[in-house]
This record gives C-alpha cells, structure tokens and sequence, in this order.
C-alpha cells in the first residue's frame, strides 16, 4: 500500500545531511568533541587504600531495576536491546549482580561497558559548524542500571542540605525554584533605597565533558564519600572508548580521560557535585545555578560595585581557572536594573579575562525572559 501511494503522490524521499555528509565527518567531530582532553591535567590513578570497603549490591535491587528499564530505548554500542533485559529480568539478576559486586570490589568498570557512542544532535536548524551538533552519548543498557544503582549509594551517602543554590538534580526542585529565588533576591534588594542589581548570566563551552575526573574524586572523597566508590567513579571516567556515529558511518575510536558524558545515568549527579564548592564569596551576590546555567546576581548599593568583583565575578572566574571550566564570554550576557531617579550615566562594564561582557536589556534565563523594565518579572 505505501508503495502504491509513493507512486501515485511521486514521493520523493528527502535526503538527510548524514547521506550528503563526507566520509571524514564522523572522525572530526570525535576529535572536536575531543578537544578538552589535551588541554586537561593528566589523571593520576590512585587508590586509597583505608576504608575499601565498597557497597554491595543485592539480587532483588537488580532484579527491580531491569524490571523498570524503558524498552523504547536505542540498545548501546553492545547492540543488547532493553526488552531482551527486561523479559529475563529474573534468570539474569544473579549474574549481573556477581559481575556488579565483583566491578565495585576492585574498582574497575569492564570496558566493554563503558564503551560510548556519539550521535550528534543538531542545535541549530542550519549546521555551519562543529559546534552547532550537540554530542549526545549512547551507551549499553544494563551500565545504564549499573549506574542507577551506585547513584543510589552516592545520593544517600552525600547531605541534602549540600549546594542548597544548585536547584537541577534535586527532589522535590525545579527551574521555577530557581527562578523564584532569582526574582525575589533581586526585588527585595530593590525595595531598599539608592540600590540596583546587575545580573551576570554565565555561559560555560561543554561543561560535562570538561570535568576532571581527579579533581572530582578528590572532592567526593573530602565530602565523605565511600573510598571504594571514589576509586570505581575514577575508573569509570576514565579509559571510555569513544567513537561518533552519523547514519550508517562510524569514526574511529579515542580513549578518554576527561568528561562526563551526557546520556550516561551519572553524569548530571557527578557534575552537580563537581561544582557544588562554585559558590559566592561576599554577602551581597548570590550564585544560582540551574545544571550548567549559571546566574551572579550582585546586589549593589550606592555606588559601590567592589563586591561584584570580590565575591561574585572575579571569583567564579578564578574558580573556573582551577577546575577547568571553560567561561563562554561570547555568551555571556549582564543585565543592569537600576530604577533609582538618579541613575548613573555610565556603569562600569564587567571583563572576562580581558573580554568585555556584552550588556542586554533582556535576557532568557531557564526559558523566563528577563528584561529591566518597570517589574523584573516573566510578563516584562
């Protein structure tokens, strides 16, 4: 019947940029993605040696987990579909426990499951550039369920109360959160007489594939987390093989030691802990962070803007430095709202290493327009 129609409506199949793409696409966009591993420290492998008693991981808890798994999920690069997992949930809980315990025991994540592809996803309708695809990474199912599990381990062993200002990742949290505490610390600083805000919205270049697995661990381990773990999370970052996928064409294969790749279970947690210590140093800023999205709100009175600069700005900027974020100054947009009778003519514009930061009248932030009209709210 479809072909019957296709002749009568002289279909014609549109022919998709992966079928008009070069044959060395695949292979520069793996390096591309790449790029952040050359410029990284390079990861010293240590395992602690007190406290290795690692978690273990029971039958039922595996069991339950291939019972949940989504079968419309893409299967990973080891081409085992969800469904089959799921079905035989029961005859396989023993054996991927065994394989589970016995990879948390010596902290080492077989490589076949830590294996990744890349499939590019476009940003823009009009691709002009490497930058423009987003790389979305497809790993096998059961490391999937493998890492529902040890995030369990890790969520009850860190303090709810850490990163009280990091509103993604979070129960019971969400953008509106984030926004609603945004407004209301801009607005009641308002309220106040001679004042105004500048608001500082950050733009960071990949941030999850920047993350240094070291740094990471070291600050799990300061905040407490399980020994064991902390040496299976550094195995787990490091050593991926790596390759992109577009259609029917597959690059060749890096190894990385830098980055969490996005599409794995943990990256979002190990992220959200990797900048849970990017935090204002002055009393009069504040920083919001939404995952990689980042406001500075300074909240100025008079016409001293010293604190923006020590407790806000400045130090978010030596903060990236150490921890090997890289800030998107091109993106990175400040919004004044200063509605006092005497404003000043001129405010002193804000520099990123050198940059000067763009000024806006408006800005998007967490999918709410903010502008600096009469009411700094989402109908303004």
């Amino acid at each position: 019947m479809w072909a019957g129609l296709k002749t009568l409506t002289d279909y014609k199949k549109k022919i998709s940029s992966a079928e008009v793409m070069s044959a060395s696409l695949p292979d520069e966009l793996n390096t591309f993605y790449a790029r952040f591993e050359s410029t990284s420290p390079a990861v010293e492998v240590q395992k602690a040696q007190e406290d290795h008693c690692p978690p273990v991981i029971s039958r039922a808890d595996v069991c339950r987990t291939l019972k949940r798994i989504n079968t419309r999920k893409a299967p990973g690069p080891d081409g085992i579909p969800g469904r089959a997992l799921k079905v035989c949930a029961d005859q396989l809980a023993d054996v991927f426990a065994d394989i589970f315990n016995m990879s948390l025991l010596q902290s080492v994540v077989p490589t076949c499951f830590k294996e990744t592809i890349i499939v590019p996803v476009p940003k823009k309708t009009k691709i002009l550039s490497l930058n423009d695809d987003r790389p979305v990474a497809l790993t096998s199912t059961i490391m999937k369920c493998f890492e529902r599990l040890v995030k369990s381990f890790i969520t009850s062993s860190i303090p709810d109360s850490l990163d009280p200002l990091q509103f993604a990742y979070r129960p019971n949290r969400s953008t509106e959160d984030a926004i609603a505490l945004t407004l209301h610390t801009a607005l009641s600083h308002l309220d106040q007489r001679d004042t105004y805000v500048r608001m500082l919205f950050i733009d960071y270049s990949s941030a999850f594939n920047t993350i240094v697995p070291s740094k990471l661990v070291t600050k799990l381990r300061d905040l407490g987390l399980n020994s064991a773990l902390c040496d299976w999370i550094l195995n787990f970052l490091t050593g991926r093989p790596q390759a992109v996928r577009m259609g029917s064409t597959t690059s060749s294969t890096l190894t990385l030691n830098t980055g969490a790749p996005q599409g794995c279970v943990l990256s979002p947690l190990l992220y959200s802990l990797f900048t849970h210590d990017c935090v204002a140093t002055h009393s009069s800023n504040t920083i919001i962070k939404f995952a990689d999205d980042t406001t500075v709100t300074g909240l100025i009175t008079g016409v001293d803007e010293d604190g923006l600069q020590r407790g806000g700005q400045s130090p978010l900027t030596s903060w990236c430095q150490d921890n090997n974020l890289q800030l998107n100054v091109s993106k990175t947009k400040e919004l004044i709202v200063d509605f006092r009778r005497r404003q000043r003519e001129e405010h002193a514009p804000l520099s990123i290493n050198g940059t000067t930061v763009e000024r806006v009248n408006s800005f998007r932030f967490l999918g709410v327009p903010h502008q600096r009209g009469p009411h700094l709210d989402s109908s303004h």
